[in-house]
């Protein structure tokens, strides 16, 4: 059975409900992706090549942005959205960063970036907005992968609040947290 996108019951891996942030980060490196969720672990594959090279353009694009502004982007990281919470962003902007630190906090992020899959969509467009938006991160970029329509949001309240759609043959010009352009079409080659 796959593990696509859902908890994994705490006896598949011989541990107890719920997991903490030291157990979580125990696991160390794993071929997929595992996820802390309130004291339960998420999983999903590992991302595909087409998903790396979009996650790879849009940090290009964001590249010199953050350089000019003084910012750190980094790609897939373990962000600490509260000790019951960590999620592993395909990219994020960080105002300042800690290099000893196994997690980034929310609150160094200006910017979360993920890239949707047929597969992972529910959890791009719905869970992981919701959450990032309670953790108060101020900015939320989304890259469907099949169509490579570009949406930015920003965190208005408790929630986001869409700013721009883009899709090829346009351009989304961000101005904040920090100036790109991202073409849609540039996306992949």
């Amino acid at each position: 059975m796959s593990c696509i996108g859902r908890v994994i019951p705490a006896g598949t891996l011989g541990h107890t409900l719920p997991w903490t942030e030291s157990d979580y980060l125990a696991l160390g490196e794993t071929a997929q992706r595992i996820e802390l969720l309130d004291g339960s672990l998420l999983s999903g594959p590992p991302p595909s090549v087409r998903h790396q090279v979009i996650v790879g353009s849009l940090a290009a694009a964001l590249k010199p942005g953050c350089a000019a502004a003084n910012r750190t982007l980094l790609p897939v990281i373990n962000l600490r959205l509260n000790p019951t919470r960590i999620l592993n962003p395909d990219l994020v902007v960080t105002a300042e960063l800690d290099l000893t630190a196994a997690c980034v906090p929310a609150d160094a992020v200006l910017l979360v970036g993920e890239v949707s899959a047929p597969h992972t969509g529910t959890i791009d467009r719905v869970l992981k907005p919701h959450l990032y938006a309670a953790a108060g991160v101020g900015w939320y970029l989304l890259v469907e992968q099949e169509s490579l329509t570009v949406s930015l949001f920003q965190l208005q309240g408790a929630h986001y609040v869409e700013r721009s759609t883009t899709r090829a043959g346009g351009a989304l010009e961000l101005t904040e947290p920090v100036k790109a352009t991202i073409r849609p079409e540039d996306l992949v080659p």
